[in-house]
């Protein structure tokens, strides 16, 4: 018994065989009428309503009826095997999808004729690429995840075991359990948005935002800890408001991961810009810290990859994913005095 895809199949090759061999078989029997009762008018020398019903039912009639009989079963042949060469790069692509959605994420090496099947060809194996990256990125990151949680977990559960076994001191464990609780929080609130900027089927809603008024807003959320650490903002940002289409809430995000991780390493100050520039806007946020080490420097936009005085290494891994989010990008380099610069540039559209 057949399954409902071959059904289907077995359908469209009936369709076309169909349609093909009644325009052609009425073609030519039309064209064929029509050219036998002009050739007995022509002969006749004088229209006459019975001459042409006689090329149509007479011996000549039959003649026709027959060549056209004859080319009706070569149409049918030919649309048999027109059908074949339509449907047969359909199955193939069709086991394809299928294999795609098992999770095989391996591209084809298919070539087809007929340009429009190549282009479908084309945007599968488009489309395969970057679920594979995507399922590649996604592995690496709840390996990579769950090593970064285990860390703080079994800390808490050393230090919480000292307590119950009279091993520690209570109250230097109970500060210790603290702290580490305080960074699995942090970690699993990273952990989550890094997911959802991910996640390929997140629609995200763009409105008009004014930079200025965001840059902002998060320094003032960020101030408390500055001032804990003596370290003062200063601005040098375009006059006016700089208005752009963007996802308030992940632009609001990346910056303040930007200043935050400024603060982390800022001696005395932090100096935050935004300015427009060759159709672009560039917001730069510079500490006045020790600078970024050579060798940590081309891997501070990497997941799960933590610095000197790093913390979750997700920070900056979350600003990489917002500025692709919206078509830009990140930069971070050393000052030529002290400390570094992160730059997000973003495209005006």
């Amino acid at each position: 018994m057949r399954s409902n895809n071959d059904k289907k199949k077995t359908r469209l090759r009936q369709r076309i065989l169909a349609a093909f061999s009644s325009v052609l078989f009425f073609s030519f029997l039309l064209t064929g009428i029509i050219f036998n009762i002009i050739i007995r008018l022509f002969t006749s020398g004088d229209y006459d309503y019975h001459v042409a019903e006689e090329a149509v039912t007479g011996r000549a009639g039959a003649t026709l009826i027959a060549l056209v009989a004859i080319m009706f079963v070569v149409s049918v042949v030919v649309t048999y095997f027109l059908s074949n060469s339509i449907t047969r790069p359909i199955e193939k692509l069709s086991k394809f999808a299928l294999g795609i959605g098992k999770g095989n994420f391996e591209t084809n090496d298919f070539e087809f004729q007929d340009m429009e099947i190549e282009s479908l060809n084309a945007a599968f194996n488009k489309s395969v690429r970057q679920l594979g990256a995507h399922d590649k990125m996604q592995k690496d990151f709840f390996q990579n995840a769950s090593h970064e949680l285990r860390t703080p977990l079994m800390s808490i559960k050393v230090y919480a075991e000292g307590i119950v076994y009279g091993l520690m001191e209570p109250k230097k464990a109970g500060e210790t359990i603290l702290k580490e609780t305080d960074r699995l929080s942090d970690l699993v609130t990273d952990l989550l948005y890094i997911a959802k900027i991910d996640n390929i089927t997140t629609a995200y809603n763009t409105e008009k935002s004014d930079l200025i008024k965001i840059i902002k807003e998060c320094a003032a959320r960020q101030q408390v800890i500055a001032d804990k650490k003596q370290v003062k903002f200063i601005f040098d940002l375009d006059k006016g408001e700089i208005s752009y289409e963007c996802v308030t809430e992940l632009i609001s995000r990346a910056v303040d991961n930007l200043i935050s991780n400024a603060i982390r390493y800022a001696i005395s100050e932090i100096v935050i810009s935004c300015r427009k520039k060759d159709k672009q806007i560039q917001i730069s946020v510079t500490d006045d810290g020790n600078g970024i080490e050579s060798e940590t420097l081309p891997h501070v936009f990497e997941r799960f990859y933590k610095g000197k005085g790093g913390n979750t290494g997700i920070g900056l891994a979350i600003v990489k994913s917002i500025a692709d989010q919206h078509e830009g990008h990140v930069a971070a380099e050393n000052c030529s005095g002290t400390g570094a610069v992160f730059t997000l540039t973003l495209p005006l559209k």
